[in-house]
C-alpha cells in the first residue's frame, strides 16, 4: 500500500532539512569530498568509453589517473608558478590602476566628484559596497581556501576521493537504483536521467568552453603583450559559465589594464578589445550551441539566483553544489508544471467533459 500523499511530503521534506543542516554545519568538511564527486562525474563518461574499448574499470580508472597526474606536474611546473605570481602582481597593480582612473575621471569628468552631486553619492556608496565586499571574500577566502592546511587536505583528498568514486561509480548508481521506492521508480528513473542531461550538458560542456575560452584569452592577450595576460585569461575563463559575465568582468579588466599600460597605442588596446569581441562571438555562435546545446534549461538569471542564494547560505560549499541543485530543482518544476498542465485543477471539469464528448 502506497503512502499517503501527505506523509510523502513529510519525509521528503524532513530529508531537505537534513540535508541543509549537514551543508551548514559541515560545508568546510564536505568540500573536498564534492570536488572529487564532481570530478568523477564529470570523467565517468571517458571511463566508460574505455570499457567499451575492452579496458576493465580498474585498469580505465588506472589509465585515467595516471594522465591526469601527468597533466597535473605539467601544468605545475609550467603554468602555476607563473599564474599565481601574476594573480599576487594583478593585486597589487589593482589599487594604483583604480587610482589612475579617479584621476583621470576626476580631470575629465570633474562633475562626479563634486561632494553635494548624485552621481558622487551614487558612486561612493557603490565603491564602499563593493570595498566591503571584496574585503569580505579575501577574509572568507583566506580563512578558508588558501591557508595552508586546506590546500594541503585538497591536493591530497580530492583526487583520492575522484579515484575511489570514479572506481565505484557504476556499482553506486546501480546500488541507488535498487533503493528506489517501487511506486515512484518509474518517475523518479525519468527525472535523473534528465537531470543527468541538464547536469552533463551544463557542467562537462561549460567546462570545456570555459577551458577553451580561458587559453584563448591568456595566449591571445600574452601576443599582445598585455600584462598578466594569464591570470585575465584565467579569471575570464573561470567566470565564462555565467553567460556574459566572463567577457564582462575580463574584458573590462583586460581593456583596463590596457588603458594603463598601453595609453596612447590605441592600437593595441584595440587590438584587447578585439580579443574579447572575437572569443564573445564564438562562445555564443559556435562553443555553447556545440558543447552545451541550447535545451539545457539553466536559465542565466535562475543560474545566478541559485549561486547567491547558496553561496549566502552555505558559503563556497554552497557555491558548489548549486548549479547541480538548481538544475535538479528546473527538471523537478518542469515535472510539475507538466502535471499541473494535465490536471484538473488547470483544465476544469468543463474542459474535461468537452474532451471526452
Amino acid at each position: 500500500m502506497a503512502l499517503p500523499a501527505q506523509k510523502q511530503f513529510k519525509y521528503w521534506g524532513i530529508a531537505a532539512v537534513v540535508f541543509a543542516v549537514v551543508m551548514w554545519a559541515l560545508g568546510g568538511v564536505l568540500m573536498p569530498f564534492i570536488l572529487g564527486a564532481a570530478i568523477a562525474y564529470m570523467i565517468d563518461p571517458i571511463a566508460d568509453r574505455l570499457e567499451a574499448w575492452g579496458l576493465s574499470r580498474t585498469a580505465a580508472t588506472a589509465l585515467i589517473t595516471v594522465g591526469a597526474l601527468l597533466v597535473f606536474l605539467l601544468l605545475l611546473v609550467l603554468v602555476v608558478p607563473a599564474l599565481v605570481s601574476q594573480m599576487i602582481d594583478l593585486a597589487q597593480v589593482l589599487p594604483q590602476l583604480m587610482r589612475d582612473l579617479r584621476s583621470f575621471a576626476s580631470e575629465h569628468f570633474p562633475s562626479v566628484f563634486e561632494e553635494n552631486s548624485r552621481i558622487h553619492q551614487a558612486v561612493t556608496a557603490f565603491l564602499q559596497t563593493m570595498q566591503s565586499r571584496a574585503v569580505e571574500v579575501l577574509q572568507s577566502v583566506a580563512g578558508s581556501a588558501v591557508s595552508l592546511l586546506n590546500v594541503v587536505i585538497l591536493l591530497v583528498i580530492v583526487p583520492v576521493v575522484a579515484v575511489y568514486l570514479l572506481l565505484d561509480w557504476d556499482r553506486m548508481v546501480a546500488r541507488i537504483d535498487e533503493l528506489l521506492p517501487r511506486d515512484h521508480q518509474p518517475v523518479i528513473r525519468h527525472l535523473a536521467r534528465e537531470i543527468d542531461t541538464v547536469m552533463a550538458s551544463f557542467i562537462r560542456g561549460m567546462g570545456t568552453v570555459c577551458l577553451i575560452l580561458g587559453t584563448y584569452y591568456a595566449v591571445a592577450l600574452m601576443l599582445v603583450g598585455l600584462n598578466f595576460g594569464l591570470a585575465v585569461g584565467f579569471i575570464a575563463g573561470l567566470v565564462t559559465f555565467i553567460p556574459y559575465l566572463g567577457a564582462l568582468i575580463g574584458g573590462a579588466l583586460a581593456i583596463g589594464l590596457a588603458l594603463f599600460q598601453f595609453w596612447g597605442d590605441w592600437l593595441s588596446i584595440g587590438m584587447v578589445a578585439v580579443i574579447f569581441a572575437v572569443g564573445q562571438v564564438a562562445e555564443g555562435n559556435f562553443l555553447t550551441p556545440k558543447l552545451v546545446g541550447g535545451s539545457v534549461g539553466l536559465h542565466p538569471v535562475w543560474l545566478l539566483l541559485a549561486l547567491s542564494v547558496f553561496g549566502a547560505l552555505f558559503g563556497f560549499v554552497g557555491m558548489l553544489v548549486a548549479v547541480p541543485v538548481a538544475a535538479a530543482l528546473g527538471v523537478v518544476a518542469r515535472f510539475l508544471t507538466g502535471q499541473y498542465l494535465h490536471s484538473r485543477l488547470y483544465q476544469g471539469q468543463s474542459h474535461r467533459d468537452a474532451g471526452a464528448e
